[in-house]
This record gives structure tokens, sequence and C-alpha cells, in this order.
């Protein structure tokens, strides 16, 4: 079989990745001292990444998160800002995720809440987790809308099917009309089923009053606040840290 024959039938099957270890393999001699089966297996590996990477590179598309680039490595642990380390690197495990359980992060403007929310989000994506991202003001917005135009239902499925659903900025535009309802019903769709993480401005203790629904607020309380890992940021403003080293 004529070389051109091989490459033109593995482009037909659509194995890129199949196809650009074996170009490596054709151009480098140290490959021709490995066994056929261990260059066998350097081909199907290479497939096999390839595909991993193009999921991973869709879900980081379809999750909507805004800083594709936040790391679990890049998260300031010096002492100012009170973050537990220990407790930090288990959760970016991901086994709270594998357990339904929730994560609330909380702090003042500018410490960092939206980027470690979205660094553990891209990290559960990179571990094969279907996550998406919605600022909270954006996410009732969207309710509204859903259940004006009769596609609420459809709504309700759309955010139950994410392992990982990251609701930032809660508490930073007032609860209008059915709101906090609205809101409940997404997390009790959620609950022991998928994780979500959320992060405030709002000390935890203020949540009862802001949700300004006695009994919504018991059941959202009940079923996130109570069982939820808690990381509360201190410290200065990173955006201030930032732009005075500018």
């Amino acid at each position: 079989m004529q070389h051109s024959q091989l490459i033109e039938k593995i482009t037909q099957l659509g194995f890129q990745g199949f196809k650009e270890a074996y170009m490596r393999q054709t151009e480098d001699v140290s490959y021709d001292s490995l066994s056929f089966e261990e260059r066998l297996y350097q081909l199907l590996d290479a497939q096999s990444i390839f595909l991993k990477n193009k999921q991973i590179a869709m879900s980081r598309r379809l999750s909507k998160i805004k800083d594709k680039q936040a790391a679990i490595e890049a998260i300031d642990f010096s002492a100012a800002r009170r973050l537990d380390k220990a407790m930090f690197h288990s959760l970016a495990s991901m086994n709270f995720i594998r357990s339904h359980q929730n994560i609330i992060i909380t702090g003042k403007t500018g410490t960092g809440k939206s980027y470690t929310a979205q660094a553990l989000a891209n990290r559960a994506i990179m571990d094969g987790f279907r996550v998406y991202y919605v600022r909270t003001p954006s996410l009732l917005e969207e309710i509204r809308i859903a259940r004006i135009d009769g596609t609420y239902t459809s709504l309700i499925k759309k955010y139950s099917r994410f392992q990982l659903l990251v609701l930032d900025d809660f508490g930073v535009s007032p609860m209008h009309g059915d709101d906090a309802t609205n809101l409940f019903e997404i997390i009790e769709d959620r609950t022991e089923i998928n994780s979500t993480i959320i992060t405030s401005q709002l000390p935890v203790s203020d949540w009862y009053n802001y949700l300004n629904n006695n009994t919504v607020a018991d059941a959202i309380l009940d079923r996130v606040v109570h069982s939820s890992h808690r990381i509360e940021l201190e410290g200065e403003s990173m955006r201030k840290l930032k732009s005075s080293l500018n």
C-alpha cells in the first residue's frame, strides 16, 4: 500500500490526531526502534488526546465563562486573603461535583470572587464536566422572558443538565416580583443532582433579608447555604493592587 493511500484513508476517517502522529512517525527515524504495537499505541493515544482537547475547546465555548484563562495556579494565597490553600486544593480535585455539593464564595468588590469561581469552573471543564457560567441578574432576566414567551420549561431543563453552574454576582441588584421564586426553581432542580458555585458581595447572613420572601429564603438557604463549602475572601481589592503595579 502506498503512503499516500494510507494518508487519504486516515483523512477520510477524520482521525486528525492519528494523522498528525503518523506523519511525525514517518519523518522521525527514532520511531523505527519501536515495535509495531508501541507505534500503534502512540497513534491511538494521539487520537484520544486530540478528541479530548477538541471536546474541552467546545465545552469552553459553550460554558460562556468570561475569563477562560482563569487558573487555580494563578490564585493569590497570600495571608491577607485568608484563603485556605489546603481546602481550596481539595475542592480543585472536583470531588465536590462528584458528590453534588455546592460552593459559596463571598467577599467585597474586587477581592477575586469571580476569578476564583471561574478558575474552578475552567478546571472542571478540563476534567470533563459540563459547565455553565451566568451572572445572576442575567439569569433572572432570562427566566422572566422565558415565562412570557412560553419557554420556561425548556430553560429549566437547560440549567439542570450542567454538572456545574456558576451563579456570579448574586445580590448585586434588587429582587423584583417573582425573582426569588424563579431562583429557587433553578436551585431546587439541581439540588443533590448537580453542583452550583455562587459568588456574592453580600455576607451569607444577609441573604435571608435580601431575598425578601421568607418562605423561599428558608428553602434556598436550606438547600444551598447549609450544605456548601464556604470561601470568604478578604484583603485589598485585586483590581487596585494590579493597577498600582502598572
